[in-house]
């Protein structure tokens, strides 16, 4: 690998990992796109847009510490879009640590974001380098919010947070709400960790729509460990869902088969299961997102003893957000050092605000202030 290609993009055959490619070439980021499958890659990029006039070239490498430190030998910054993170995010992690790398995924798994901050967290930042998973739709737009309600509103200790989007998960996204069940789902409550009881489902209103929805707490979201021991906020709950009526019944329906059938089993037999349903309801490639249908909407509420605050974004394109948010925190990171070392969310490492302008600016989301 060249001096000159800054970037690891491993995953880059996978849904996500294409649209980071495709957004790599927009801030004209010379990459490296690794994965298991050369030919695979090779094939997938070559429908990307544009790609011709990127600079990028293809390596296969085996999912192992040692084969990635190497690869990642050199580069700055690593987009990992290989997931779930929960069982694949660790050998990404440790490799990049030892290549001196930055480390970016797509995941916001609540598990996996408590590992990365309690085991890799200070080594990270003892060598002055970031680590930040969740750099990603579901987790860092409805941040950007939730930051600009603190703003506005400094009285407040309280966020409620809801992401939706309405699209069809990728295989990897059906993989990581199928075997994140085997987890407990957590909130912040008084600045520490709380658990939700199983098979919580809310019914939740969404600005823009004459009708309720269903979500779920999907592990909690990677806001409670983010804001936990914030100077400001004690309490954070976050929930999120799918747009879709019918599909998101059919996840209800599998938590609860899981919570019913699959719990009393051994671990190994139920992440096994898991994930053979979680292929057979999304074994295929999701089209490219139309942003007339595939919209997103995330909702902040905040509150304090009399203060209130209430933050809306519209959008378009939960995973075409994703590629936008990895290649622009790859774009910083390549020019000029995070804003904070160490484990970090997207907003602090790179500025909630520089995030928003970057999503405006593509015309992917719109953010309403309603108090």
């Amino acid at each position: 690998m060249t001096e000159k290609r800054p970037v690891v993009l491993y995953g880059a055959s996978g849904f996500s990992g294409r649209l980071v490619a495709e957004f790599l070439r927009e801030y004209k980021l010379p990459f490296v796109a690794a994965g298991r499958d050369r030919a695979k890659i090779e094939d997938v990029l070559e429908h990307v847009p544009g790609i011709s006039t990127a600079d990028y070239e293809v390596v296969e490498v085996g999912h192992s510490v040692d084969e990635l430190a190497e690869l990642f030998a050199g580069a700055r910054v690593v987009c990992n879009t290989v997931g779930p993170c929960f069982r694949y995010g660790a050998t990404v992690v440790e490799a990049a640590l030892l290549a001196g790398c930055h480390y970016l995924d797509t995941g916001g798994e609540t598990p996996w974001v408590r590992t990365a901050k309690h085991d890799w967290g200070e080594r990270f930042a003892e060598r002055g380098l970031l680590l930040a998973p969740a750099t990603a739709y579901m987790s860092a737009t409805a941040e950007i919010a939730a930051r600009i309600a603190i703003e506005n509103a400094p009285g407040i200790d309280t966020l409620e947070i809801l992401s939706m989007f309405k699209g069809n998960p990728s295989y990897g996204s059906t993989q990581t709400v199928y075997g994140q069940l085997v987890f407990e789902s957590i909130y912040l409550e008084d600045n520490e960790y709380r658990t939700w009881p199983p098979l919580t489902v809310l019914d939740v209103t969404i600005p823009g729509s004459i009708t309720t929805h269903s979500a779920l707490p999907w592990g909690g979201f990677p806001h409670p460990v983010w804001f936990k021991d914030h100077p400001q906020i004690a309490n954070v709950r976050a929930f999120g869902g799918i747009l879709d009526p019918i599909v998101m019944q059919g996840v209800i329906a599998g938590e609860r088969d899981y919570v019913e059938k699959l719990k009393p089993l051994p671990l190994e037999e139920q992440e096994r299961i898991l994930s053979e349903l979680a292929a057979a309801a999304q074994s295929a490639t999701p089209p490219r997102e139309n942003r007339r249908e595939n919209r997103t909407v995330d909702v902040v509420m905040g509150r304090g003893n009399l203060e209130t605050a209430h933050v809306v974004v519209h959008g378009t394109g939960a995973y075409l957000q994703t590629g936008l948010i990895q290649a622009f925190a790859a774009h910083h990171l390549t020019f000029q050092p995070p804003r904070k070392v160490g484990f970090a969310s997207p907003g602090e490492a790179f500025g909630h605000v520089e995030l928003l302008k970057a999503l405006e600016g593509y015309g992917f989301v719109k953010l309403r202030v309603v108090s």
